[in-house]
């Protein structure tokens, strides 16, 4: 489990890095958190749980853990597994999943743009 709980805190981390590195522009640096970078992939780019797949996939519910209204939020475990003990608990099921699938959604764009790339006559790949 220990190899796990490792792994989750570095899914967080990514998730963390790459958010801020498709909207901690946008937002303002005083601001600037994991918390604030998932609640604007909510409430500005539109991220709903139906574009999520692993929710799609498994049913539930993920934007509450994005935007604060379901407790622990992926800020709060990431500052627990960052700051507290990281290997205290179980596994969080799911959560690289839901990581992956967030970061997906962050490069949607990029990845589309990507799959165009190289295919001829501008065909999908």
């Amino acid at each position: 489990f220990s190899v796990v709980k490792a792994g989750e805190l570095a899914a967080l981390i990514a998730l963390e890095l790459a958010l801020m590195d498709r909207y901690g522009g946008l937002i303002s640096k005083g601001k600037r958190s994991l918390a604030a970078l998932l609640k604007y992939m909510v409430e500005v780019d539109g991220l709903t749980d139906a574009q999520i797949p692993m929710v799609t996939r498994c049913g539930g519910t993920a934007v509450g853990q994005l935007t604060g209204r379901t407790r622990p939020t992926l800020a709060e475990r990431r500052n627990t597994l960052a700051h507290g003990d990281p290997f205290e608990g179980l596994p969080t099921g799911g959560l690289l999943e839901l990581v992956r699938d967030l970061i997906n959604f962050a490069y949607r764009d990029y990845i589309a743009e990507a799959a165009t790339v190289g295919a001829p006559s501008g065909e999908r790949a």
